[in-house]
């Protein structure tokens, strides 16, 4: 059992954090490019500091400047704040975040009232963090976003936030992404979900999971409040996108499922063409990087003109489709006037493709924000050349320039927002 008062790990793992560093290396672990350390002005800098002196652990000058940054936000009167210690910036010079680093700011935000977001993308808190992570989601009651992607957490650390979110309210948006919880720390999440009442979106992508769509196809049955779910490289298989389609019969909440860069075919499209006559939730698919091919995208097309009326968004990039499916999908485009967002790039173009999407361009069917593709003429033939438009363009990395979070690049969650800046 956790013990819920002492904030000192258990005796067996995750261990204890190290012992206290030399007096040198406690001083300055990461500064400016001036070489000074920032001056402390504000409470969570001011609490963050003195915590790390107390128990005698090394203060990450990153994670000072971050709360620098909210710390001022925090002076303007703002609530609803997220902390954003991500890994990955290219614009400053990065000290990733360990375990260790993980345990002191957990204590410092266990009962912040003014922020509801962390992001702490690629660092390094491994399962000694999502032990501290998992204590901070029974403790601190206005944390609605987690972004703990790619930060070696494993199937114990997995097991750890998934037990944590059985009685969690509030939490709404987890992102586990690229952490190799496997299938043991997954059939924890499938069981948490049949669970939780508050969680409405969840990544699983990545996460070293195989075929696990007969246990979070049994979630989906019992669950009415996920709106979101991605489980790219799930290995899937047509028989797993059929459980998939049995579980979405019942399920009445799911708006954007993901399931990229699977191994589903044509024959997968039958069950999900069917499903997609009656559902009348699922507004964001994202099939991108299967191999559906011709067939595929023709029942899917033949479903979007006839039956179906929900779908917003549907992503078939690099599915080996030719001419003929992708023809098909741009015709029914003609058809449904539901469907606003589609991308096509990495399949197999002809004349007849690049004069189809020209068209739909040019009539205002489909505009380019909403698309991948843009078309241009030369000696009298139409090309499909590529943008930078998609579901989530900037999921996995940040531009160096420019903002991370254009509607277009990212449109799925603009299509399915649950709130704020979620």
């Amino acid at each position: 059992m956790w013990d819920r008062c002492s904030e000192a790990a258990p005796a067996g793992p995750p261990p204890l954090p190290p012992a206290p560093a030399p007096a040198a290396t406690r001083a300055l672990s990461w500064a400016p490019a001036g070489g000074s350390a920032p001056e402390i002005i504000g409470h969570l800098q001011e609490n963050y500091y003195n915590l790390c002196v107390e128990k005698s652990q090394k203060i990450n000058y990153f994670i000072l400047h971050k709360l620098q940054e909210v710390d001022k936000e925090i002076e303007k009167g703002l609530e609803g704040l997220t902390l954003n210690i991500a890994g990955n910036s290219c614009l400053m010079p990065v000290e990733r975040v360990t375990g260790e680093d993980f345990w002191i700011l957990s204590r410092i935000l266990k009962k912040n009232l003014y922020i509801n977001g962390l992001d702490v993308r690629y660092n390094l808190i491994s399962d000694v963090g999502a032990y501290y992570a998992a204590r901070l989601l029974q403790k601190q009651h206005k944390l609605i976003y987690l972004n703990l992607m790619f930060n070696d957490i494993g199937p114990e650390g997995g097991e750890l936030i998934a037990k944590a979110l059985h009685k969690n309210t509030t939490l709404k948006y987890l992102r586990m992404t690229g952490n190799k919880i496997e299938n043991k720390g997954g059939m924890f999440f499938a069981a948490m979900l049949q669970i939780n009442s508050s969680l409405e979106k969840l990544d699983l992508g990545d996460c070293d999971l195989e075929e696990s769509t007969v246990h979070l196809g049994h979630m989906l049955k019992e669950n009415h409040c996920l709106v979101e779910l991605h489980m790219c490289k799930h290995n899937i298989k047509n028989c797993g996108i059929k459980q998939l389609c049995d579980a979405l019969y019942l399920n009445g909440s799911l708006r954007y499922l993901d399931v990229s860069c699977n191994k589903i075919t044509r024959d997968g499209m039958v069950y999900l063409a069917d499903v997609l006559k009656t559902n009348t939730t699922l507004e964001v698919l994202d099939l991108s990087f299967n191999r559906i091919e011709n067939a595929g995208a023709k029942y899917l097309s033949e479903t979007l003109a006839s039956h179906n009326r929900s779908l917003k968004a549907l992503s078939v990039v690099s599915n080996n489709i030719e001419g003929e499916g992708l023809v098909a999908l741009s015709q029914s485009m003609k058809i449904n006037p539901t469907l606003s967002n589609v991308y096509i790039w990495g399949n197999k173009f002809d004349e007849a493709t690049c004069v189809a999407y020209s068209e739909l361009m040019q009539m205002g069917r489909l505009k380019p924000d909403n698309t991948d593709v843009e078309a241009f003429v030369v000696d009298g033939h139409v090309y499909l050349a590529e943008v930078s438009n998609g579901l989530k363009k900037h999921y996995y990395w940040r531009p160096t320039y420019g903002a991370a979070c254009r509607h277009s690049a990212n449109a799925g969650f603009t299509l399915v927002p649950v709130g704020g800046h979620l």
